[in-house]
């Protein structure tokens, strides 16, 4: 096995982990779009943002994915007028979440192309591997 088919790997399975950890994000984000605070006048959720960097892997020299930072959306909430809400203010409307279920589905349908394409190069780099060590055997 040659050290670049391993480092492709690698990097991948560290791709595969990132994108599935901004599924979560986006998973929480649509689970709570229609989530209002639980006072009078209170803030509701507030949707999470996900950033990716490089970080070096010091065994392999190869730079892998990280997540660098899982933030909040510092956007403004929507007002509905609910008089009757709860969680409504002194004029009757109503804070909704920043969360905007168009946006979230198409970051969900990129995060999970990107899984697969990651999930693809995993396959295929260990189709390679494996050829290789058949070659290997019948050579000898």
């Amino acid at each position: 096995m040659s050290d670049p088919l391993i480092s492709s790997i690698k990097v991948s399975g560290s791709a595969m982990q990132a994108q599935a950890m901004r599924l979560r994000v986006i998973s929480e984000n649509l689970a709570n779009a229609q989530s209002t605070g639980m006072t009078a006048g209170s803030d509701p959720f507030r949707r999470k943002t996900i950033s990716f960097g490089a970080e070096l892997d010091k065994v392999s020299g190869v730079d892998l994915v990280a997540i660098k930072k899982i933030s909040v959306d510092p956007s403004d909430f929507k007002l509905e007028f609910q008089p009757g809400n709860p969680a409504a203010n002194a004029a009757g409307y109503v804070k909704l979440p920043n969360v905007n279920s168009i946006i979230e589905m198409a970051d969900m349908r990129e995060a999970n192309r990107s899984y697969e394409s990651n999930l693809q190069v995993v396959k295929q780099t260990r189709e390679m591997i494996s050829m290789t060590i058949d070659l290997l055997r019948s050579g000898n």
